[in-house]
């Protein structure tokens, strides 16, 4: 498998996947956003004061001027774990972008562990080969040749770890990673999400259905490129790609490798999406989540999760509909407002302040916004 190298010289929101994979975003006692895409702060920001304390943030300007948080924060996609964090607190997440790069030293390592663990499991079913890149469309292409390399693999029953996906629902482009991918002994191709967890406890509620949530939004996607229902020109709008431009020589040489005879980021393109719709791939029929303590390894405890398309398209209608611009960013209902104590936000928190709302609705806000 390989993986840009140290080389790059283009941000990380170039990549198309953001470095930190979405199974590394933090549990229950952990909760904070980390975003690898490039991105400043906000008109409605300042950056932490003195001693790293946060200030407080005058409040959230809405009008007709201002743009909607998909322009504001220059993103020309959204992870599924900006989906999920919105899934846990809304305004959390608005905050952590914010506010890049606030991140406790304690938590950054909490992460480093994570991502220790995950690329552990990674290197059981495949090597790393590093890759130099120097433009997006090479990025693009790694991600690319990445998936021919695994196609073959789930063809013939085998196991697959770091599966990148990627598709449009509602307009919006929407990319993650799945963790892992392996048939079970009746022959169904099941989903197994990692979650490591600083201590040896299972996780609340609450965060289980945040967990539930990414899971079956990487289902959705997943399902859909194997039916040939994403394409080649729904991608190439969004990240503004070349395909007609060559491939760099480190990818080029990697990809014939491999036994491609490919020579542009199109000719990749079209290798790719030809062989996922003719693969035979059959669709994810199990999800599930694994809870690992990190630092024993010892597996906590699974959750099998019930996948429910119709609910799961109302709450991605809802979460969208804040990037669109089509509403304001909601906080937690009061029912759920002891989550408020483990944020870093908490004392900034114009939501809190306000005292939120009792209940909430998913219903998708666009159409009220007319």
């Amino acid at each position: 498998m390989a993986e840009t190298g140290e080389e790059e010289m283009m941000p990380a929101e170039a990549s198309g996947f953001s470095d930190l994979s979405d199974s590394e975003f933090l549990d229950l006692e952990d909760t904070q956003e980390s975003s690898a895409s490039l991105s400043k702060p906000g008109p409605s920001s300042e950056l932490p004061g003195k001693d790293g304390m946060l200030t407080s943030l005058p409040k959230w300007k809405r009008g007709l001027d201002v743009l909607p948080p998909m322009e504001r924060f220059h993103l020309k996609y959204l992870n599924v774990t900006d989906l999920s964090t919105q899934n846990w607190c809304e305004q959390q997440m608005v905050y952590g972008r914010e506010l890049p790069g606030f991140l406790s030293p304690e938590k950054a390592a909490v992460l480093d562990t994570g991502a220790s663990i995950h690329l552990a499991r990674e290197l059981e079913v495949h090597d790393l080969v590093t890759i130099p890149i120097t433009t997006k469309e090479d990025a693009w292409a790694v991600k690319f040749l990445n998936i021919l390399s695994m196609i073959p693999t789930l063809q013939s029953e085998g196991r697959v770890r770091e599966f990148p996906v990627f598709g449009e629902v509602d307009s919006v482009l929407l990319v993650g990673v799945i963790d892992e991918l392996h048939y079970t002994a009746k022959g169904e191709l099941e989903l197994v999400e990692l979650k490591t967890r600083r201590r040896p406890l299972l996780p609340l509620e609450a965060q289980k259905k945040k967990d539930c949530f990414q899971v079956s939004l990487y289902k959705y996607i997943f399902d859909a490129m194997v039916q040939g229902k994403v394409t080649t020109a729904s991608l190439l709008h969004h990240i503004k790609l070349h395909p007609e431009k060559p491939l760099g020589p480190s990818v080029l040489r990697h990809a014939q490798q491999g036994g491609f005879s490919v020579k542009s980021l199109g000719d990749l393109m079209e290798l790719v999406f030809l062989s996922l719709t003719l693969s035979d791939l059959p669709v994810i029929d199990i999800l599930k989540i694994e809870y690992i303590h990190q630092e024993t390894a010892t597996v906590l405890g699974t959750e099998i999760v019930a996948f429910e398309e119709k609910e799961l398209r109302n709450k991605v209608q809802h979460y969208l509909a804040y990037w669109m611009g089509h509403r304001e960013p909601q906080g937690v209902d009061i029912e759920e407002a002891w989550k408020c104590r483990m944020c870093n936000y908490a004392d900034i928190c114009e939501w809190r302040k306000d005292g939120g709302v009792h209940s909430a609705t998913l219903e998708p806000q666009a159409e009220k916004a007319k």
